[in-house]
């Protein structure tokens, strides 16, 4: 019995304490792990967050709805159009909107450059933590023509604020519909030459097969969705459970993983790249005729001729800019299939002219309650491929 106690003292001697984070580079954003080493290997985990935290939430409170959309550009800004729509359809279901089919394939076409620009972030920089620098170089070139896509549509890049409460502001020009064309077409090539790079790299294998494992009994205890949950093998996808935005017109698959680990969700994300490929382009095959926006004036900015010179687009644009607008008395929760999981909005209105409260479902802030659990036991290098594999946004987990 002595000798026992003995032996724990010593071991607990040779335990370290270091900080992962908060200005860590491989942590990729503004959080801290306090980690408990013996050696190498983590034997305690706690995470901290809040370094960035902005109250999103209450700004939005104390503004008009149309007002919020640039706020939800900083919650993941990797794909900064998915959230700006899921807003704007919140909105558009308290008011009882329904959308054009021709403002419905726009907004998929947008939202799949955008969920491919975010994963090719995630999974180009989990190689690159693997020590894999010549995809990532290779294949960001591809980000970037989202990039002027979105550039060509509202003048933004990264926080694009695109969209409104009904529709677009204006219709896509034809050098918009010739990037996008383009887009498809050259997409493919390159990320086919990536995949041959990194995918069965014995060395990107190694360091991400059988680490970070997450059994779907767990996943669900934690409340993952999007690729992490799909990595474990249920195919929960928000696109295919709860069809928004004429979702249900695709033709689609929902890739699974089988371990969970950051192998399988890599895996999942590339599939999920080659997914949206398609949609975009039955999208636009199928693109129908009609109007850029719903008729729904007390939120759509009027022609700047006709503000000139009709007495009511003058009021109208007056309300809108002075955010004069009420709404109705309600309470809604609407969700979009984010690129990193399930975005949701939920809104309750008093029928003033600003949100009574509202509250965003941030997928990074529920997934990262898990990562101090599933990095316990690993070694210090696997806790940076699995936070990489988790796509955390410093901007979403605070918001």
């Amino acid at each position: 019995m002595i000798e026992t106690i003995k032996d724990k003292d010593i071991s607990e001697q040779n335990l370290n304490t270091i900080n992962l984070g908060p200005t860590h580079p491989a942590t990729h954003g503004i959080f801290q792990n306090v980690l408990t080493m013996d050696g190498e290997k983590i034997v305690h985990a706690e995470s901290t967050v809040g370094y960035i935290h902005r109250a999103f939430e209450k700004l939005a409170e104390r503004r008009p709805y149309n007002q919020i959309t640039p706020i939800t550009d900083r919650l993941n800004y990797c794909s900064s159009p998915i959230n700006n729509f899921g807003w704007e359809m919140t909105v558009e279901k308290l008011l009882g909107v329904q959308t054009p089919k021709r403002v419905d394939y726009m907004r998929v076409i947008i939202m799949e450059l955008a969920r491919i620009a975010d994963h090719v972030i995630c999974n180009s920089i989990l190689a690159v933590d693997c020590g894999a620098l010549t995809g990532f170089t290779h294949i960001f070139q591809q980000r970037e023509k989202i990039y002027e896509i979105y550039e060509g549509i509202c003048g933004a890049r990264l926080t694009t604020n695109i969209g409104r409460i009904g529709g677009f502001e204006r219709d896509f020009s034809e050098k918009t519909w010739k990037q996008i064309k383009d887009f498809i077409v050259d997409f493919p090539k390159a990320f086919r030459e990536y995949e041959n790079l990194v995918n069965r790299n014995r060395i990107f294998m190694d360091r991400t097969i059988g680490t970070g494992p997450m059994s779907p009994e767990e996943a669900l205890n934690y409340g993952f969705t999007g690729p992490n949950l799909r990595a474990t093998g249920l195919d929960y996808d928000v696109r295919v459970m709860n069809p928004y935005s004429s979702y249900q017109d695709f033709d689609f698959t929902i890739p699974v993983g089988k371990q969970g680990d950051s192998y399988d969700r890599y895996m999942v994300r590339s599939a999920e790249m080659w997914n949206s490929i398609s949609i975009i382009k039955q999208a636009m095959d199928k693109m129908p005729d009609g109007p850029y926006h719903a008729d729904v004036p007390e939120f759509y900015l009027p022609p700047k001729e006709d503000v000139y010179t009709k007495m009511e687009a003058l009021i109208y644009h007056f309300k809108i800019v002075m955010g004069e607008t009420n709404v109705p008395i309600g309470e809604v929760y609407h969700s979009v299939e984010g690129a990193n999981g399930e975005l949701g909005f939920y809104l309750v209105s008093d029928g003033g002219r600003q949100p009574y409260r509202l509250h965003f479902r941030r997928p990074c802030f529920i997934t990262y309650q898990a990562y101090a659990k599933m990095i316990e036991g690993s070694v210090l290098s696997d806790a940076i491929i699995t936070m990489s594999s988790l796509n955390i946004i410093a901007g979403e987990l605070d918001a």
